[in-house]
């Protein structure tokens, strides 16, 4: 029986060592018809390679001038108070005190915003509500409508103009609100949620997401903040729209965005700047005078 397999094996190995060496003939035969390697790397395209590059490059720095632009108007300045809903949008807390808002979180959920509010936007509809009771808000709410053909309210929120259709300013086709600060625009939160509104809110560290279905982490308060918040957010939606094709063709500054109030501080150190050079002028003034008495 020993001797019957032996005959049987041998030709199977056989058969076996005679495939694989057909095999790397045929390799062989293959490479040596095709493979050439100067032809090969003629074929290579380089540039494509370069340009691959350059865009991972380009991609970097807007993502490195978008993080400086947000460091520049302070959108991730939160406050001393930090609410249970807050928390997790927190970055750190310095020293003074004041809690640091996720700047990556600030900027993912005001891509999901616009690309939200974009399904709903129609210039001269009511369907998209903009509201902001904060004077550092009104401009840059009165901007964002301008540019979208939003519906904005900068003044004092009638009760009922969400739910009573029967007083003169019912908005009956009210899809969507946008609101600054929860706490300063409390009375279109309540309305827009008696009314099954959705509503889209700019979220600082002391606000609670009670009434809010879209919360975009972000100081609330600052006036460069409130421009930026508001310049991106139509920027982003005009991409959405397909209005622009790059974020180079969005035709406004952020400057047009921002309020042009001058806060009470500033209004203080530049009428004392004032007083002060006044004296001295009048010093001056006073001092030729007496010199010119005494020749």
């Amino acid at each position: 029986m020993a001797r019957k397999k032996k005959k049987t094996e041998e030709p199977e190995s056989k058969k076996k060592n005679d495939e694989i060496k057909d095999f790397s003939e045929d390799l062989d035969i293959d490479f040596e018809e095709d493979l050439d390697l100067e032809e090969e790397l003629d074929l290579l395209d380089t540039e494509d390679i370069k340009a691959g590059i350059e865009v991972k490059e380009e991609l970097i720095d807007k993502d490195e001038e978008r993080k400086q632009l947000y460091l520049s108007c302070g959108i991730h300045i939160g406050t001393k108070l930090l609410t249970g809903d807050a928390r997790r949008f927190i970055y750190r807390q310095t020293n003074y005190g004041l809690y640091v808002i996720d700047l990556t979180q600030t900027d993912e959920r005001l891509i999901i915003a616009a690309k939200f509010l974009s399904k709903y936007v129609e210039e001269g509809s009511d369907r998209v509500i903009v509201t902001s009771v904060r004077r550092y808000g009104k401009e840059p709410v009165k901007k964002f409508c301008e540019v979208l053909g939003c519906r904005g309210i900068t003044t004092r929120f009638i009760p009922g103009s969400l739910t009573n259709p029967i007083i003169d300013t019912y908005i009956k086709d009210a899809s969507v609100v946008v609101i600054v600060d929860p706490h300063a625009d409390k009375v279109v939160l309540r309305e827009a949620k008696l009314a099954r509104i959705p509503v889209v809110s700019l979220f600082d560290t002391d606000d609670t997401l009670t009434g809010i279905d879209l919360a975009v982490p972000a100081n609330n308060r600052g006036k460069k903040a409130l421009g930026l918040a508001f310049w991106f957010l139509a920027r982003q939606i005009m991409l959405e729209l397909g209005k622009i094709s790059s974020e180079e063709e969005f035709p406004y500054t952020l400057e047009e965005f921002t309020s042009k109030i001058v806060p009470v501080y500033r209004q203080d150190q530049q009428t004392q700047s004032r007083d002060q050079s006044r004296g001295q002028s009048r010093g001056q003034s006073r001092g030729q005078s007496r010199g010119q008495s005494r020749r």
